[in-house]
Parts: structure tokens; sequence; C-alpha cells
């Protein structure tokens, strides 16, 4: 594979994974992370970061659909999850690109509806989704680099014109903290959703390439994408750090990203944002409804009608659900991402590992664990937490939220010993 052929698809992963909140999520952390924004950096960049390029580098040993992610466990366990993880994908993050790009690029110019936004906005979606042959083309030449010029332009501005002057932390841990907001930005589940996608379009491209050449390409690009998105989150979490006392304490997300690129890019602000924010958010929707329409259409057979059926119905949520305002769609997947997100970072945590130290039997015992252990998280998002604490308080790491790490690195160890031992 060509040094070209490795850029354009380390471009597309770089837009398709860089949407709506990876975009709006950063700078609001480092605005509340005062003197300790390198630490919520650390905790975010682990979760937005390495567990994503992690699961793409997943999608380059397997080479199949995200079936493939959750089928060690069972066939019908992978079934479930993956309708699960679209049905997320399409009703969540995939609206919230809408309602950002509405908040942030559309209502300050335009005084229309978030209806109007979402039917012009998905309908785009669905043109792009059809056509879906060209997206590596299209995402990798010409829509990324506009994403990463405007961002450095604003990190940039932010680095040479501002002091560097940090306040106290908002954050009573830091660390734990910037992980969770993490999840928000959806890109566990992003990796195993798009990742599927870049399996198909170079496998459209370069169908006689073999499964060791497509594999170099899919990991040599990972790793680009990955550094490139470790950069401008840090760049935009440290921009938030230094504009600590420039705007009010509750300013929104939106909002405090709108007012940094004002006071940074002056009058071309409103302009460089717009661009931002259409192309950030728009390739995100794309590669999600794709994702979603490429495992649908291969359950039914590789039926063209499934995917184009899919394609409607992923758009027409995103109508529905993009005409709410980004705060409640945030708050809305909390209990969502509280569930799946720790089993999609074992799942891909499992498939990355050699499979040596797993095998089926690992897969089961380990998301078992998770699942179990999960629950606890998903009643506090829920609001049921208080009825659980007699019971879960000995949990390590509840109180942050992360009561699942440790049974499933501990049942991974004494699964793997067993084995390793009747070997």
């Amino acid at each position: 594979m060509s040094k070209k052929n490795i850029a354009i698809t380390a471009f597309a992963l770089f837009s398709l994974f860089f949407g709506a909140g990876n975009l709006i999520l950063p700078p609001q952390l480092g605005f509340k992370s005062g003197d300790l924004w390198w630490l919520v950096a650390f905790g975010f960049c682990l979760s937005a970061v390495l567990i994503p390029i992690l699961g793409i580098l997943a999608h380059a040993k397997l080479q199949g659909t995200m079936f493939d992610f959750a089928k060690k466990v069972s066939p019908t366990f992978s079934l479930i999850y993956c309708y699960i993880v679209y049905a997320i994908s399409i009703a969540l993050p995939s609206p919230r690109t809408a309602s950002v790009t509405h908040e942030m690029a559309i209502q300050p110019i335009w005084n229309s509806s978030y209806l109007l936004t979402s039917i012009i906005y998905f309908a785009l979606v669905y043109v792009f989704v059809v056509n879906r042959s060209k997206i590596l083309d299209v995402v990798g030449k010409f829509l990324t680099p506009g994403i990463l010029i405007v961002l450095l332009l604003i990190i940039g501005a932010t680095i040479f014109n501002i002091d560097f002057i940090f306040g106290p932390t908002q954050f009573k841990s830091p660390f734990s903290h910037g992980v969770l907001e993490g999840y928000q930005t959806f890109d566990a589940i992003g990796a195993v959703v798009v990742g599927g996608v870049i399996i198909i379009s170079i496998n459209i491209k370069e169908n006689s390439a073999s499964y060791e050449v497509k594999k170099g390409l899919i990991r040599k690009a990972g790793w680009f994408a990955g550094l490139g998105l470790f950069l401008i989150y840090a760049g935009l979490i440290f921009t938030g750090a230094l504009f600590h006392d420039s705007f009010d304490s509750s300013i929104s997300r939106t909002g405090l990203l709108s007012a940094i690129s004002t006071e940074t890019l002056g009058n071309t602000a409103n302009l460089g944002l717009s661009i931002l924010v259409g192309l950030a958010c728009f390739t995100t929707a794309v590669g999600i409804i794709t994702g979603t329409a490429d495992f649908i259409k291969g359950r039914f057979n590789d039926s063209p009608l499934a995917y184009q059926i899919t394609a409607i119905v992923g758009c027409v949520l995103g109508v529905l659900m993009g005409q709410f305002n980004v705060g409640y769609i945030i708050a809305v997947a909390i209990p969502a991402l509280m569930f799946i997100y720790p089993i999609t970072i074992v799942l891909i945590l499992l498939n990355v590992v050699p499979d040596t130290y797993a095998s089926p039997k690992i897969f089961k015992w380990v998301v078992t664990a998770t699942v179990l252990f999960s629950i606890p998280d998903f009643l506090v998002s829920i609001g049921h937490g208080d009825s659980t604490t007699a019971f879960t308080s000995w949990i390590p790491l509840r109180e942050y939220h992360m009561g699942w790490v440790l049974p499933a690195l501990i049942v991974f160890t004494i699964v793997n010993l067993v084995q390793h031992k009747r070997r």
C-alpha cells in the first residue's frame, strides 16, 4: 500500500471519529480542569483515543464486521450486542451531530428551527450514505484537512496570545472525570461501528490486496489517526484551561466553543466555526448510518433494499431526535453509556490480545463479569443508586463509576491461569 493510501485512510478515520461530542467536550473539560488539565486530558484520551484506536487494530486483525467482535461469547449475544449498539448509535450520537450543527453554525446566523436544520442535514447525509463507495476519497481528501486547519488556527491563536495561567480545578477526581467524559464521544462504539465501514471501503477499492497488506494499511492509518486525535484533544483541553476566567462558569459546551472561537479568530469566527462544525459533525453522521446500513444489509443476505431502508430509517430518526438540544441528548445518553461502554471496551481489548489469552471461554467469563458489575453504575445513572448502595459499596472504584474494571481484570487473570495450568 502506498503512503497516499495510508494518508487517505488515516484522514478518513480521523474525520469519522471526530464528530459532535469530540468537538464540544474537550474545551469545557479544560475550562473546568484548571491546573490539572493534563490529568483530565490523560483520562479523556485514554477512553477517547487509545481504546478507539485499539478497536481499529482489532478490526485490522479480524477484517470482518462488528458481529465478529462478540461472536466468541456466543452468536446470539453478538447479534443482540450489535443491534443494541447500532440502535444507540443512530438514536443518540448521530442526531446529536445535527443538534450541535444547529446550535453553533445555524442558529447564530439564521433564526430557523431545529426541525428545518435536521431535515436538510440528514437529506445530505442520505446522499453520502447511498454513495458509500466514495466515502474514503471524499472524506480523506477534502473534509478532514478543513477540520484540521480551523482547529489548528484556534489552538495556535490561543497558545501564542494567552498567558499560561491556570485556575483551580473544579473536579474532585480529574482523571476519572476525564475518562467518563470520553464515553460521551462514543468513540469506542464508533471504532467497532465505523471500523467495519473502513474494512468494506478498502475491500471495494483494493479487492485484490492480501490480508496482511490490508492489515498493515489499517494499523498504520489507525495509529496516525490516533496521534492526530490526541494532539487535537490535548490542544482543545489546554485551550479551554487557558480561558478559565474569561467566561461565566455556567456557560454551555457549545457556547464555550463559540466564545473561544470568537476570541481567537475574531471576525472570521462565525465562518470558521460553521465550517468546522458542519464538517466534523456531518462526517460522523455519515459514518454511523453507513455502518448501521452495512450491518443490516449483511443480516439480510447483502440485500441492497435492506441497506436503503436502514439508511432511510437512520436519517428519519436523526430528524426526530435532532430537534432536541445538545444538553438533553447528552443527558439521555448517560444510562446507555454506563452499561454498553464497559462491554465495548472489554470486547475491544479481548480482540486485540493474542488468541492464546482470549479463548471463547475467557470471552464468556470476562464479558459476564463486566455486565454484572456495570449494572450498579447503570442504576446510579437512572437515579436508583441509593437502593443498591448497601450491596455494592464494597466494589473497588465504584465511586468513580468504574466498578467493572477490577472484576473484569481479575476474572481475565484467573481464567487464563486455570486454562494454562490445564494445558
